[in-house]
This record gives structure tokens, C-alpha cells and sequence, in this order.
């Protein structure tokens, strides 16, 4: 027994004269030439330690290089793809005997790395040579635990380093510098933590990583992780759990803080051009969740320029399409903050300039292409407090988003209209070959003044109005969808008035009612009731009940607008009557009518008086003709000043040679009368 253990102790002396002794005989010339043929084995590459080399055994292992170069694949921009100023590797030796991995220090001195995709596809990073696993490799269960013991990390960190990118088929290059990296990890049961910092396109990244305990992480326990990334166009944190056992899961809180998106796009080289001062600062918090292909985004708030939301999301990327779940409430929306300014006096301007007759183009024959709604199902909430478009105000609306295998069904549940509310519905059907689309709208209560004059800067419409409209189409294109529309709807306003013009003080003097300016600044037509409806086949829009109810007028009209053709036929009938009856009324009551013809392409439009069909009237039922003008006159008589004298001098008498008509005089165009009504 004695000679056996002065046997062991004899040859652990030595191995251990070995270990020291060996550097000092073997070249170090050796060490290096076989380090570069093995790698010239394993990548076809050529590798070089060109500077000092250094290596020792015992106290510990330790190796040290100088300008190690590796070479890059045939034809690439850069000769070398990594190249390092200097390596530092020591490991302790006796922990090793015992299946613990201490590394004292692992340093990389100035490492600089390019990687490179060819105009084939081909990454330098690729060095042709793949293995299959062995089929008992592929069967075969991870361990639920490390097979090391232990590892301990101490001076571990990089310094100064350098990595490019360079895509030669999009011409896309990225280069990532100064690079500071530092691992702290005292044993497998402990704390790990990462930190460093990095440069990128002129700005500094901060990062940083801690968690607990490895082995737990590496067994599939779950682990503690927080990780945070801080720089002057981003800040992002995450608290929270990771799980490496399938199907794998993380979950915690996280903060992400933008000061200003524009400024954060132009960082990343993707400037936003659209107008508009919107896209500032945005702050977004809440609780992410990922299992496997299932991710959530829950007890969400968002802040984004002026405005904040509260909401949550979810996607579930596990079936034949992805399926997006959410919803988003959210206190007000300010989309003129996202548009641009409008140019000093552009509106006065375009009222100003006169009307081009130059025809715009046809309808687009382009293919319809909704291929896009395929490939995903989703359900989407939003609610909105408010809602500001120029000057448009919407109040609190609803809307339900669904997506399902190509159709599209937006549901306006909820709808708050200058003192009106109303519902709606649009519906995209992109499932057939021929694309489809409908949609239906209702309001009622809505004060058409104060509505139109911030939607279309129109302010001659006084009243209390109800829309309902519903219409479809079906068709590959835009001109298809156009020519194949039907569909039919409704308006109504009561208790109003057109301002700019009262038609009943026509009869009494035509020229101050239908020319003066002055005039058309104060006076204004009363109606109890202006309504109609239509009725669109092929594209081909029908009104034939256009009324306008008011003391002493009536005005009806009918016709169609072609919209294949861009053309408008209307005939509109104004009728002086002799009733002060409005709302309730009759609409034909007899009584004197000048029929106005509206007619010709939309961007040219023509007017012009029917007194055809004036005297066509007449002949057929002169006896009618006779009791209008005669009820007229009696009404006339009753109420207008100045007597029926006056008026009938108001509409003969001629004005003087040569000059213009002032406050009286012959009976204008009717034409020009109606292009001043409705402000053309």
C-alpha cells in the first residue's frame, strides 16, 4: 500500500513537471501553427496569431495573443472578417479536476468584426460545412440540468469593439462601435449580470441585464430577468420572468419612452415626410406576456402627443393565420395634429380662383387587389371621446373592427354629431374573386349649420337634419365598383333656412334679393321642410322629391346624376305661390314657376331656364296658370310693402342704357340666381 501511494504521489509530480516545464520546451511556434491548421480545418479560412504568443499551464491555464486575424470569404468588400488586438484567456486548473469552470479573466481587446451578405444570398459567416446530428442525437431529450457543477466568471468584458454589416443586395449598411461589454457571474446559484454600451448612428446605447440564479434558468425554472436599454432617442425597461422550458414564457412589466417619434425615425434612417407637428413624445407601460405563440399586451396606457389611451391586445400566432385580439379606449384624438398646415389664404384663394373646367380623370380601371385581408383574423374595440378633424368636431363614437378570412365589417355602434347621433356600418368583402363593398349610415338630429360649416366651410344651411343612406357595389376595379353601385337613401332638415337669399322677397324685388351683396350677407330663406331621397341602379343615382316647403315657395325638383359618366340632368322647379302655409302644406299648390335645367359634367356644370317647359305648363292648364298668379297677387297684396305696383315695377322695369341692374329691373338668370344660392 505504501509503495502504491509513493507511486501516485510520484506521478502527479510528474504530470505537474510536465504541465510546468512543457512551454519551456515545446515552441511556441508549434502551439500557433496548430491553432491555425485547425482552423483552417474547420472553416477554410486562414488564421493568424501575428503577434506575441504566450502560454502557461500551472498556477493556472493562460493564454495570451496579439493581432489575431481571420480571414474572410473569397470576393468580399473587407480581407479580413475579425481581427483582434488582443486575447487574455486564464482559467483556474485544480477546479477543473472537479467539473468547475473558473475563469479568471476573458478579455477582447479592440475586436473587430465584419459580416457581409453577397449579391447571391451568400453570408461570409457561412463556411460550407454542415453536419447532421445523429439520430440518437435527434431523439433524445435536454437534460433538465447542467452537466457542469459549477461555473464562476470573473474579469470577463470586451473592449472598444467594432462590427459592420453590409447587405450587397439592398445596398443596407450598419456599423456598431465602441462597444464596452462587462459579464459578472460569481457561481450558477448567484446573481449574473451584463453591462455596456455601444454606439450607433451618432448615439450612445446604455445596456444592461441582471437575473438570478442560471442553473434554475438553464433546468427550466423560472427565472427572475430585467433588462434596460437607455439612450437619448429611446428608453425601454422590462421587469419581470423568464421560463426556458417548454413552451417557453415571459412575462412582466414594461416601460418604453419616446420623446419624439419623428426624431427616433430619423435616428434608424427611416425619416417620416408626412406634415403635421403630431408624432412627439410617446410613453407606453403595462404587463407583456409570450408562451410559446401566444402573446399579450394587457392593462396597456398609452401616451402619444396629446393624447392617452388605456386598452389591451393579444395574438395568437399558432394557427393557419395569425388572429389579433384588443381593444383601445381612448379620451381624444387630434388628427390635425398630424396634418399639415394649411397655407396662409390658400382657402381665400381657392374661393377666389376661378372653377377649372379641365376634366378630371376617368375612373381608375386598376385591379382591386384585397388579397391583404387574408392574412389575419381580427377582433378590435375603440371607443373615442372625442374626435377633431380640421374643423370638424365628432363627440363620443364606437367602433367594432372584425376580420375573418377576408371580409371586413367595421361597426359604427355609437356616433355624436353636433347635437345629432346616428350608426353605421361598412363591410369590405374580399373572400370571392370579385371584391364587394357596402355600406350603411344613419343620423338623425344632427344641426346642419354648425356641421357644415366646419366640414365644408358652408354656412348657408340652417336646420335640424336626418341622413340614412345604404349602398353597395361589387366589381375588380374602381370603374366596375362605380358602374355596378345601387343602393338608395334619404334627407331631411326641418326648421331652417338657406341663408344669403330670401326667395320670397324675389317677387317683391328680384334684383336687391338675388344680386345685391349687402343683401346676401343678412337675408335668408325660412323653410319648415327641405327633404328628398334617391335611388341608385348601375351606377345611375335617381331623385324625383326634392321639396322645399316654405310661406309663399315652393321648390321641387328631380333627375339623376350619371356617375359612370360624371354627368348631372336635374330639373329644378322654384314656384312663387299663393299660400303662407309651410310645413304641412301642399307641395302642389298652383302658382307662378320658372324651371331651372342643371345639366352637364360635374366639373362644368350648366344652368340654365326651361321656359319651354314653363309655357308647356301653361297651355296644358291655363285655368291652374290664371288661379296661381291670381292667389299670388292676393297674398302679394296682403304683406308686401310697397304694394303690388311696386313689385310689378321691381320685375318690368328696364335699367338704363348701357348700365348695370340695381335693385330692380328685368328677371335675372335664373342660372346665375341659383349659382349664388348655393355659393358656386
Amino acid at each position: 500500500m505504501k509503495k502504491l501511494l509513493i507511486g501516485l504521489v510520484a506521478l502527479v509530480v510528474l504530470v505537474v513537471v510536465i504541465l510546468v516545464a512543457a512551454p519551456f520546451f515545446i515552441p511556441v511556434d508549434t502551439y500557433k501553427d496548430q491553432i491555425a491548421q485547425r482552423t483552417r480545418e474547420a472553416t477554410g479560412r486562414d488564421f493568424q496569431i501575428r503577434g506575441d504568443f504566450n502560454l502557461s499551464l500551472l498556477p493556472r491555464i493562460e493564454l495570451a495573443a496579439e493581432d489575431v486575424v481571420f480571414a474572410n470569404a473569397p470576393g468580399a468588400s473587407e480581407p479580413d472578417m475579425a481581427t483582434l488586438k488582443s486575447l487574455l484567456v486564464q482559467l483556474q486548473v485544480w477546479p477543473l479536476l472537479s467539473g468547475e469552470i473558473k475563469v479568471d479573466s476573458f478579455v477582447l481587446i479592440e475586436p473587430v468584426i465584419h459580416l457581409e451578405v453577397d449579391e447571391n444570398g451568400r453570408a461570409n459567416w457561412d463556411f460550407g460545412k454542415k453536419h447532421e446530428p445523429r439520430a440518437e442525437t435527434v431523439e433524445r431529450e435536454a437534460p433538465e440540468d447542467s452537466d457542469l457543477a459549477q461555473i464562476s466568471l470573473g474579469d470577463v468584458r470586451l473592449e472598444n469593439g467594432l462590427v459592420t454589416y453590409r447587405d450587397a443586395r439592398s445596398g443596407q449598411t450598419i456599423e456598431i462601435s465602441n462597444i464596452d461589454m462587462a459579464l459578472s457571474l460569481p457561481d450558477m446559484d448567484g446573481p449574473v449580470s451584463a453591462e455596456g454600451s455601444l454606439m450607433w448612428n451618432g448615439e450612445t446605447l446604455k445596456l444592461s441585464a441582471k437575473s438570478q440564479n442560471l442553473r434554475g434558468l438553464m433546468s427550466g425554472k423560472t427565472t427572475p430577468l430585467a433588462l434596460a436599454l437607455e439612450s437619448k432617442p429611446v428608453r425601454l425597461g422590462f421587469e419581470g420572468s423568464v421560463t426556458k422550458a417548454e413552451p417557453g414564457r415571459v412575462e412582466g412589466e414594461i416601460d418604453l419612452d419616446v420623446p419624439s417619434i419623428r426624431a427616433l425615425a430619423a435616428w434608424t434612417g427611416n425619416p417620416i415626410e408626412a406634415g403635421g407637428s403630431g408624432l412627439g413624445p410617446l410613453k407606453i407601460t403595462g404587463k407583456v406576456s409570450a408562451a410559446g405563440p401566444s402573446y399579450a399586451f394587457t392593462g396597456a396606457t398609452i401616451a402619444l402627443d396629446e393624447m392617452n389611451a388605456k386598452g389591451d391586445l393579444s395574438a395568437d400566432l399558432g394557427g393557419a393565420k395569425p388572429y389579433l385580439k384588443g381593444r383601445l379606449e381612448v379620451d381624444r384624438i387630434d388628427l390635425n395634429t398630424y396634418l399639415p398646415p394649411e397655407a396662409a389664404g390658400q382657402a381665400e384663394a381657392a374661393d377666389a380662383a376661378p372653377q377649372s373646367a379641365k376634366a378630371p380623370a376617368g375612373w381608375s380601371e386598376a385591379p382591386l387587389d384585397l388579397e391583404g385581408l387574408k392574412a389575419a383574423n381580427v377582433d378590435f374595440d375603440l371607443s373615442v371621446g372625442g374626435i377633431r378633424v380640421q374643423k370638424l368636431e365628432i363627440g363620443r363614437s364606437a367602433v367594432a373592427v372584425s376580420l375573418k378570412d377576408g371580409l371586413l365589417v367595421v361597426d359604427l355602434s355609437e356616433l355624436s354629431l353636433y347635437g345629432g347621433s346616428g350608426n353605421g356600418r361598412l363591410s369590405l368583402d374580399g373572400r370571392g374573386k370579385v371584391p364587394a363593398v357596402s355600406k350603411s349610415f344613419a343620423i338623425e338630429g344632427v344641426e346642419a349649420e354648425p356641421l357644415l360649416k366646419d366640414a365644408a366651410d358652408f354656412n348657408r344651411l340652417e336646420g335640424t337634419g336626418r341622413f340614412d343612406i345604404s349602398i353597395a357595389a361589387k366589381g375588380r376595379s374602381q370603374k366596375e365598383m362605380v358602374e355596378a353601385l345601387h343602393g338608395k337613401g334619404a334627407i331631411k332638415f326641418t326648421d331652417g333656412a338657406i341663408k344669403g337669399i330670401n326667395l320670397a322677397a324675389m317677387v317683391r324685388n328680384i334684383g336687391s334679393a338675388f344680386l345685391d351683396q349687402e343683401a346676401r350677407k343678412t337675408q335668408k330663406t325660412d323653410f319648415a321642410e327641405l327633404s328628398g331621397s334617391f335611388r341608385i341602379s348601375k351606377g345611375i343615382l335617381r331623385n324625383d322629391d326634392l321639396l322645399l316647403l316654405s310661406p309663399l315657395l315652393r321648390l321641387t325638383g328631380k333627375g339623376n346624376a350619371h356617375m359612370p359618366q360624371r354627368t348631372l340632368n336635374y330639373r329644378i322647379e322654384p314656384k312663387v305661390v299663393g299660400t303662407t302655409e309651410g310645413q304641412g302644406g301642399a307641395s302642389d299648390v298652383a302658382g307662378i314657376t320658372v324651371p331651372v335645367i342643371v345639366e352637364g359634367p360635374w366639373h362644368d356644370l350648366q344652368y340654365r331656364p326651361d321656359l319651354a317647359g314653363m309655357l308647356t305648363d301653361v297651355v296644358k292648364d291655363p285655368a291652374k296658370a290664371l288661379e296661381g298668379v291670381k292667389g299670388t297677387v292676393e297674398q302679394l297684396q296682403k304683406g308686401a310693402t310697397g304694394g303690388l305696383g311696386q313689385v310689378l315695377e321691381g320685375v318690368t322695369k328696364q335699367p338704363a342704357e348701357g348700365g348695370e341692374q340695381e335693385g330692380g329691373g328685368l328677371l335675372p338668370d335664373p342660372g346665375t340666381a341659383l349659382k349664388k344660392l348655393f355659393g358656386n
